[in-house]
């Protein structure tokens, strides 16, 4: 079974059967579930949700789609536009895959934070903070002054 893919600023109201539309802009892709249950699957694009690869011919969506909130409960994953259907998971595996997924996500921010708490730290021991914040102070006083001129 194939899936056709189409790259759009925004997703249609509705939503084609077959058809895997892409938001690049708001990094989204969006389809309907291929059991044919008519639910719409929307997969988040980002560093902690679904990785999008293009070939330029065919589309990869990893990790793969399961639908344990819908009543199918379809697994399958999409691999250059072929869907290739994945067996059920448990509600042990299920609970599993969320806690993994939660981890990584905790993990991903959490490293993403510190990066930028490095950065203010080495900003601080440059001295960089403190001459910004005096040339913002002098830079106030002479408009304050220079306002009743």
């Amino acid at each position: 079974m194939l899936l056709e893919h189409k790259f759009v600023e925004f997703i249609p109201e509705k939503v084609k059967e077959g058809l895997l539309y892409i938001s690049i802009e708001y990094c989204t892709a969006i389809h309907k579930c291929v059991c044919g249950c008519g639910n719409e699957v929307v997969t988040p694009l980002s560093p902690t949700e679904w990785e999008l690869k293009f070939n330029g011919k065919s589309i990869t969506l990893h990790p793969s789609m399961g639908n344990w909130n819908f009543e199918c409960r379809s697994h399958y994953w999409i691999r250059s536009s072929k869907i290739e259907f994945a067996g059920c998971w448990s509600k042990k595996e299920i609970l599993k895959g969320r806690a993994e997924d939660l981890n990584a996500k905790k993990f991903f921010y959490n490293n993403e934070r510190n990066e930028v708490k490095d950065a203010l730290i080495r900003l601080i021991k440059t001295g960089f903070i403190n001459q910004a914040f005096a040339f913002i102070k002098k830079l106030i006083n002479f408009i304050l002054k220079n306002k009743e001129i």
